[in-house]
């Protein structure tokens, strides 16, 4: 039932053609960049549906991991779509508390109970300090709607504005995964159940880089320097999960890190908002490719419950070949190798960001993407030169179709780019 539903939102979105405005009396923004970035949500938790059904069946609260998991893409979806600070507010509320469930969903597990624990106390800590900024905001701006909130604030206080920003920023960066808030990524990867591990670094991740970016725009520029800011933390992100990607040996950790860094590229639309016509294209495909490509990876490690290990991926590509080429498929897209989605995505990214001004990050990130081929060849190398160690049963035979389906998509995707990019140019502006 999970699965239909969500397949009908899909669906229900994908023939939505409204032109961009405001609803729920200018509290939900519908536009080019909400529509993709819900029907990424949607895909990635039908995904997510299809990677569930042969984890969870021994354990006796399954059913309630469905409702969970649909509460959770409703709370990033509202993120997404948020065009008012207490609707943020909400959203983002909805969007933790499913997250604390979903990250320890199995108590037995100690290791679980811990990652589900580090990911609620940096959550108790990040979701004040985002309402305290709300509430500054709205003291300086006298209204909590985008639309007169950006207008609002040109005038106000510019430290009541830049504190109150801050904080907000300090939620929204928690939910994305972003640096100094990011310790709960690879932790939740690595220990969680893989589906919720495939869920929460991807749907609550491109919400939140939709909603600072929504945000962003409203700021005025001139009174505070937001967009150094955002390109120095981008920077900081990118860096810090390629360079402590290289030195695991537990895939799914590999990925949570991974996840890290790719947060850093995602902010790069956002320095550009408002400075080039390509950062909101970039933003489009940035969130298309990589929801398709990280699902996609953790759909492999559902497939192999229990092999975690980089050794344990030796051989892949003759045991399972594709399996291994799924795997092959979403981190190749990852790291940004044509014709695969992540190439337009990062190619994208990288001139919107010299197109305004910042030549220097995408410099960087141009040396980050060398450096996480490194780690994303000590998967695949090994998967497809070495010699398999014993044949292992595969858990059922959902997952692999699963990650067969979210990789041929990502090929897809890159394949047909300009509908992408089309749909992102019909709405140049994020409507607050």
């Amino acid at each position: 039932m999970g699965a239909l539903g969500a397949a009908a939102a899909f669906a229900a979105d994908l023939r939505l053609r409204l032109p961009a405005q405001l609803t729920f009396s200018g509290t939900f923004a519908l536009d080019g960049i909400t529509t993709w970035t819900t029907l990424a949500i949607l895909a990635s938790t039908a995904l997510v549906i299809g990677l569930s059904p042969r984890w969870f069946a021994t354990d006796r609260r399954h059913g309630e991991w469905y409702a969970v998991l649909l509460f959770g893409a409703l709370g990033a979806t509202l993120l997404a779509g948020a065009a008012d600070l207490m609707e943020l507010m909400v959203a983002m509320l909805l969007t933790t508390v499913a997250g604390y469930t979903q990250a320890s969903y199995h108590r037995a597990s100690s290791r679980c109970a811990e990652a589900g624990a580090k990911l609620y106390f940096l959550g108790a800590l990040a979701n004040p300090l985002m309402f305290t900024g709300i509430v500054l905001l709205y003291g300086a701006g006298g209204t909590t709607v985008y639309r007169d909130l950006g207008p609002a604030l040109t005038g106000a206080d510019p430290i009541a504005v830049g504190a109150g920003a801050a904080l907000v920023l300090v939620g929204l960066l928690f939910e994305l995964g972003a640096a100094p808030v990011h310790p709960w990524v690879p932790d939740v990867a690595e220990a969680s159940p893989a589906p919720a591990a495939a869920f929460l670094t991807v749907a609550p991740k491109v919400a939140a880089l939709v909603a600072i970016a929504r945000l962003c725009s409203i700021l005025p520029a001139d009174a505070i320097a937001w967009r150094p800011a955002v390109a120095a933390l981008a920077a900081l992100t990118m860096t810090l999960g390629n360079l402590a990607a290289l030195w695991q040996d537990d895939v799914r950790r590999l990925l949570g890190w991974s996840s890290v860094s790719q947060a850093g590229y995602g902010l790069m639309a956002v320095v550009a908002l408002g400075r080039s016509t390509h950062a909101l294209p970039a933003l489009v495909v940035f969130v298309a490719g990589y929801a398709l490509a990280n699902t996609a990876a953790f759909a492999v490690v559902v497939a192999l419950r229990g092999r975690t290990s980089l050794s344990d991926y030796r051989g892949l590509g003759r045991r399972r070949p594709w399996l291994a080429a799924a795997l092959a498929v979403a981190l190749l897209s990852l790291v940004g190798i044509p014709p695969l989605v992540g190439f337009p995505a990062k190619l994208l990214l990288f001139g919107a960001t010299i197109e305004a001004g910042y030549a220097w990050l995408a410099v960087l990130a141009v040396v980050n993407t060398v450096i996480s081929v490194f780690y994303y060849v000590r998967v695949i190398g090994p998967m497809v030169l070495a010699r398999p160690p014993e044949r292992a049963p595969l858990l059922g035979r959902l997952a692999p179709a699963t990650a067969l389906f979210a990789a041929a998509a990502t090929l897809a995707a890159g394949l047909s780019v300009d509908l992408l990019v089309r749909a992102a140019a019909a709405s140049r502006r994020l409507p607050g």
